[in-house]
């Protein structure tokens, strides 16, 4: 069957009919309830399709609520919104659902805008006009093409390769392994595959393509077997950081449909990476074994890990859809706090967790004193400078030791990686709660 012929499964919205037919060219805030519901749940809908949490989401749908003289009331997931409005006399209730869902910070920032200047030059446009505004908006997608993205998730996952102690040849490898697969993912999700293909696909080519570089290093360089640990690496662009860090902060808020549904969803998608890495390492013979020891100097260390955290960080922003200034400060900042983070470990012996707390308070304050300075919304700095720290390596290592029934282990993985995935989000929420009074309560 060819992909014309496949039936949407979500029907679209034709939101200019919900604009009034006599009186096209009143202000919006003179309009009927139901245009001005449209504009609110519509903007809603567009914000929630870039990724951003739900207390962000609600505060948008507000600020537009106030401005057009109506009350409004929202219930938001992971992929749906469920609003109400009223004026005082009438209320209007829609549901509205997204096709997929994904993560798009240049969206994101272009509808930050479209919220700020409501006040002052949205309220006195039409309701067509303000839907063409948003046609206009949605209308443009992706920044970078699918190689630029595969080249981007190559630059994260060779740089995320030297911060969990892999060398030149491991970092060789990731890189091509994770910009092939990397590249497949966003060729089926441009063609509308299910987000379980696109995840097995995609792991499998990278790991196949680690695997198949080492095996011709062996037979023609006379590489070591022990550069097999790296493989994990190629797959680490899929980790979901960003609905990870998203929960939490959801959950802080007590947005708790949203944050539960956020949570789930980066599990499965963890769930079936993990488990088509295990299957691709049973196939190929690989083992998770440890890296060859790299010795470098203090200073080696401290320079070679900001240089790598940035590139990574810069790679994980470019993958969210990032302009190139967002991604350079997204990337400052992660390398800072990433190398604040590993020192804090290696030097004074802190708890893993402990210092990803640390690691991400210092990414939120940083973040938070140059928001202004940047132009950005605050999540689209905040969240990729800290997706480097989520512990892909202990995850996958969780998931390949109970798939050989080696549960001490494994459970030892898990634990380690549950208490640094608790400690990013906390991280980012206090330095929110510094930073930030309206944050501090939940009104």
């Amino acid at each position: 069957m060819s992909e014309t012929m496949i039936r949407k499964n979500h029907m679209d919205v034709l939101w200019h009919e919900y604009t009034d037919k006599e009186g096209r060219n009143l202000p919006v805030v003179q309009a009927s309830l139901t245009e001005k519901a449209s504009i609110i749940g519509r903007a809603g809908i567009m914000l929630l399709s870039c990724g951003t949490g739900a207390w962000r989401v609600r505060s948008s749908m507000n600020t537009l609520a106030e401005v057009m003289g109506v009350t409004c009331t929202a219930d938001i997931g992971l992929m749906s919104i469920e609003y109400t409005c009223f004026d005082g006399q009438d209320g209007f209730t829609q549901s509205l659902c997204l096709t997929n869902t994904g993560v798009n910070t240049s969206k994101l920032n272009r509808l930050e805008h479209f919220i700020q200047d409501f006040e002052t030059e949205g309220k006195d446009m039409s309701g067509e006009q303000l839907h063409n505004l948003l046609d206009n908006i949605e209308e443009i997608h992706g920044l970078y093409s699918p190689i630029a993205l595969g080249i981007a998730a190559a630059l994260a996952c060779g740089g995320f390769t030297f911060l969990l102690g892999g060398g030149p040849i491991e970092m060789f490898c990731a890189f091509v392994g994770a910009g092939l697969g990397n590249f497949l993912r966003c060729k089926l999700t441009k063609h509308h595959y299910t987000l379980f293909l696109g995840i097995v696909l995609s792991v499998s080519l990278a790991c196949l393509s680690y695997a198949g570089l080492l095996k011709l290093g062996e037979i023609f360089l006379g590489l070591s077997v022990k550069h097999e640990a790296g493989y994990i690496c190629a797959m680490l662009f899929i980790i979901p950081g960003f609905p990870f860090i998203t929960s939490g902060i959801d959950l802080a808020k007590l947005d708790m449909r949203s944050g539960i549904e956020r949570l789930g969803y980066a599990l499965i998608i963890i769930l079936v990476a993990t488990m088509s890495a295990w299957i691709m390492a049973l196939i190929l013979h690989l083992q998770p074994v440890d890296f060859i020891k790299i010795s470098l100097p203090l200073a080696g260390w401290i320079i070679f890990r900001f240089l790598a955290s940035f590139c990574g960080v810069f790679g994980f922003s470019i993958m969210f859809n990032s302009p190139i200034p967002l991604a350079v400060a997204a990337a400052s900042i992660g390398a800072i706090a990433n190398t604040l983070r590993l020192e804090l470990v290696d030097l004074v012996n802190a708890p893993p967790a402990a210092a990803a707390f640390i690691g991400a308070l210092t990414a939120g304050i940083l973040a938070s004193l140059m928001k202004d300075r940047v132009g950005y919304p605050r999540i689209s700095v905040t969240v990729p400078s800290i997706v480097i720290m989520v512990p892909g390596l202990y995850l996958y290592r969780g998931f390949y030791n109970l798939g050989i029934m080696s549960l001490a282990i494994s459970a030892t993985w898990f634990a380690s990686a549950l208490l640094i995935i608790l400690a990013l989000p906390l991280g980012l929420i206090f330095a929110r709660i510094l930073t930030d009074k309206t944050f501090r309560y939940c009104t």
